[in-house]
């Protein structure tokens, strides 16, 4: 690797170039594509200039445009942006003192996990042009256990592969029942909006996917199951279905995006797995049914509104997890359990 100043040769070992002394990309555990971050960041300041990183509205726009992938990645950068993480670091003229400050509010008052806060911090250190060693940082030799040979597998299936359109949904526009047949990889953005007549779907085990507000404003829709092989349900996907009563979220979904499941007011069981680590702005706001949930551990930020006007809501948690802690900050009532077949059986 070289370095995107000077040209030298870098060593990743080191967090300076040996010729001009810019930061040398790093990558945090748990954050595989921190060094694809920290390029795309620091092109935003060398092109627009350090205005637009004071310009919250622009700069969230230019991270969507060079960094439209990975959402996590980019949600949980912008999330920390919006509470003040980047007006913490550019404050002091000590650089260490900022850094300490950040690390310390992003841990200690917004529990973020902490490589998490690594992660932030190692992206905007570097898109400042900061020299920053994370003490989580992967080291090379690390990183080439990880690539070891791994026995052969299948190409993964590309989520757009086999779009179900609106309009090959339309033609389902006045039925109660539907089956999607398997083959599709993904339901598109607003497939199935404010299709009031749509009591029961049959989703594919092939599908991947689902795109925002999908289906939401099916005021008829009761219940479905979601296939095993789901990994994204993007944002308000579900919100307004007035009917929905139960939900089972697959193993593998990574994130409950923003009004997901908003003023899905008969919504009374829900159960979310280990994979999820984010739950987003009024994720499920209004859902007055919704009387008990576990969260499990794996999760490490949940939105302040995610849980607004949930008035019968008590939160099933581990003891000094996130979401403990989250419930204590924010006034939600929670009851305490060691495992997740422990909630089960309340």
């Amino acid at each position: 690797m070289q370095c995107e100043k000077c040209g030298a040769e870098l060593d990743l070992r080191f967090s300076a170039c040996p010729k001009c002394d810019a930061p040398v990309p790093q990558t945090i555990a748990g954050f595989e594509n921190t060094m694809e971050f920290q390029k795309q960041m620091r092109a935003i300041l060398v092109e627009q200039g350090p205005r637009a990183l004071l310009d919250k509205t622009r700069f969230i726009g230019l991270l969507n445009d060079h960094i439209p992938d990975y959402d996590r990645e980019r949600r949980l950068l912008i999330n920390m942006y919006n509470f003040g993480v980047f007006q913490i670091l550019i404050a002091e003229k000590n650089h260490e003192i900022s850094i300490m400050k950040a690390k310390r509010y992003m841990t200690a008052e917004l529990y973020l996990a902490e490589n998490a806060a690594e992660f932030v911090i190692a992206c905007y250190t570097y898109m400042l042009g900061w020299v920053y060693d994370s003490p989580l940082k992967q080291l090379p030799q690390e990183l080439e256990a990880e690539e070891k040979p791994k026995p052969e597998k299948k190409p993964p299936v590309a989520i757009d592969e086999m779009v179900f359109t609106p309009m090959a949904a339309f033609k389902f526009r006045l039925s109660g029942n539907v089956a999607i047949p398997d083959g599709y990889t993904k339901l598109d953005a607003f497939c199935f909006d404010k299709f009031t007549s749509l009591r029961t779907v049959q989703l594919p085990k092939t599908l991947l996917a689902i795109g925002e507000y999908a289906f939401s404003s099916c005021k008829r829709l009761r219940g479905l199951e979601l296939p095993e092989g789901l990994r994204i349900i993007k944002q308000g996907a579900f919100s307004q279905c007035t009917s929905l009563a139960v939900v089972k979220i697959p193993d593998g979904v990574l994130e409950i995006e923003d009004s997901t499941f908003s003023f899905c007011t008969s919504l009374e069981t829900l159960s979310i797995p280990d994979s999820v680590s984010s739950i987003g702005a009024e994720a499920f706001s209004g859902c007055e049914s919704l009387r008990k949930l576990f969260l499990p551990d794996s999760i490490k930020f949940i939105d302040v509104n995610a849980f607004s006007y949930c008035p019968n809501l008590v939160i099933h948690c581990i003891e000094n997890s996130y979401v403990h802690r989250y419930c204590l900050v924010n006034g939600i009532y929670f009851q305490l359990v060691s495992n997740a077949d422990e909630y089960l059986t309340h």
